[in-house]
């Protein structure tokens, strides 16, 4: 497919195929520290500082520390080249905000799943959603400082994954790792559309 389209104004002025890929996972699975990581311009963030109103509704055992939650998208760029630019979506996390989720994955190209070993769980609504639509993605381990490793065969059984669904280990502070991520969700998509994997 051509990824070069023109304005409709006829000046033939090259406006970059867009790809949209949504980051998502439980709550304080690292989803807005990826899109912060990848983006090459400063994200926009709905970040909410929690407070004692959100008690009995956010859980957030395990993740003490965490102090603020998203509460719609973090959104971010990468340029591939003059033709082609990657949109980051992140999704919020909590279940009263999977109402926007539709919106967020009208388009998608597919899905980076965030997976936390200490609430291994709360990825398990994403990969619903995402397995229910159709719609391609990979699951990044995403290793926090002092939390158990776990070999990924062992997080594949635990999340009963298919087969054919990636499983990498990630860094969501690390753009390098988070690239590699990308890339790996990418030459799934290519596979599953039975297209060459393009060259890492």
């Amino acid at each position: 497919m051509d990824s070069v389209r023109y304005d409709r104004t006829g000046s033939g002025t090259r406006i970059p195929l867009a790809l949209k890929i949504l980051i998502a996972g439980g709550f304080g699975a690292g989803k807005t520290t990826l899109v912060s990581a990848l983006s090459e311009v400063r994200p926009l963030q709905t970040e909410e500082i929690l407070t004692g109103a959100g008690v009995d509704t956010d859980d957030i055992s395990g993740v003490e520390g965490k102090s603020t939650t998203t509460v719609a998208m973090d959104f971010g760029r990468i340029t591939i080249n003059d033709d082609l630019q990657v949109y980051l979506f992140g999704t919020p996390g909590q279940d009263r905000f999977w109402f926007l989720w539709d919106e967020l994955a009208f388009g998608a190209l597919g899905a980076v799943v965030l997976a936390d070993t200490r609430r291994l769980a709360d990825c398990f609504p994403s990969i619903d959603y995402f397995e229910q639509r159709g719609i391609p993605f990979v699951v990044g381990v995403n290793c926090f400082d002092g939390a158990r490793r776990f070999d990924l065969e062992s997080v594949r059984r635990a999340l009963d994954l298919d087969p054919d669904v990636p499983l990498v280990l990630c860094d969501a502070r690390d753009r390098q790792s988070g690239k590699l991520v990308l890339i790996s969700l990418v030459e799934h998509v290519a596979r599953q559309r039975g297209e060459p994997v393009p060259a890492a």
